[in-house]
């Protein structure tokens, strides 16, 4: 394994303004992905793999090997493809160990049945804090990062970290903390970890909204440029200022629309929830 430089294909959902991402380290090579999306029908309750045949089209024609298919959280506004697509390409699905807490707390609030056990089991691999690992010839780092829920995790490999939902690009700024299990002040201490980071660490994020101030969908910067830019948190805001800034946000932010199916989908490491006797499963 190696520091050299990953390469790094992105695919963005309109839909859910997400990115997802495909990392590896040569043709040929091994890779991850990380936080697919799959495509779903809010009225038809649908599901379709139109985003995330995009990402097999590519691991194929580049001829890789999947290793890891990664999430950085249970994500609240999208259903996770991670299940299809390792019924395709392979690879370990994997999220950081916090993902038992999100389990804990959102068990009982969806009322899920009994037998659903909230110890991360429905995941191939629960990824510690600062764990080393690789892919292919890349070296690979775990941040654990919570704030915007209890189970954010970053991915550092090679010279590029995804952060997940913890920063957005610097005039986006920072993640909602309202959530069941959200903390600002936690996400304050996270995104200092990430700040400790090179200056020169490509960044990658996990959504763009596309603010006024510009006409084109943008997912990468680098640690240097949230530190002196970041709109919510650059490096000379304090602890208090941010968390007064973030908590009077977030008061304003409606409800994600796809929160109900997608958080039991995404606990459930992308399996559809069991249907009940009516054969409805959201």
């Amino acid at each position: 394994m190696s520091q050299s430089s990953a390469q790094v294909l992105s695919f963005f959902d309109p839909n859910s303004f997400t990115l997802s991402y495909l990392v590896y380290d040569v043709v040929g090579g091994h890779a991850a992905v990380i936080d697919p999306v799959l495509d779903f029908d809010a009225k038809s309750g649908r599901t379709a793999s139109t985003q995330a045949q995009k990402m097999v089209s590519a691991v194929q024609s580049l001829n890789l090997t999947v290793d890891w298919i990664l999430e950085t959280h249970a994500h609240a506004d999208h259903l996770s493809a991670a299940v299809w697509l390792q019924q395709q390409l392979g690879g370990k699905i994997a999220i950081g160990q916090g993902i038992e807490k999100v389990q804990q707390i959102f068990k009982p609030i969806f009322d899920l049945e009994p037998e659903f056990v909230a110890d991360g089991r429905q995941f191939d691999y629960l990824f510690a804090a600062d764990e080393e690992w690789g892919i292919g010839r890349l070296s690979a780092k775990t941040l654990s990062v919570p704030g915007h829920t209890p189970a954010d995790m970053a991915y550092l490999i090679g010279d590029a970290v995804f952060v997940g939902d913890t920063i957005f690009m610097p005039d986006v700024g920072t993640a909602r903390c309202d959530f069941p299990g959200g903390d600002a002040a936690t996400l304050y201490d996270s995104v200092q970890k990430l700040y400790q980071l090179p200056d020169a660490t490509r960044v990658f994020v996990c959504h763009d909204y596309l603010p006024a101030e510009r006409d084109q969908y943008q997912w990468q910067s680098s640690i240097a440029e949230q530190k002196a830019h970041n709109i919510h948190l650059p490096l000379s805001c304090t602890r208090d200022e941010f968390v007064a800034l973030r908590q009077a946000r977030d008061a304003t932010l409606a409800v994600p629309n796809l929160i109900l199916p997608s958080i039991q989908v995404n606990i459930r490491a992308g399996h559809l929830p069991p249907a009940d006797e009516q054969g409805r499963q959201f």
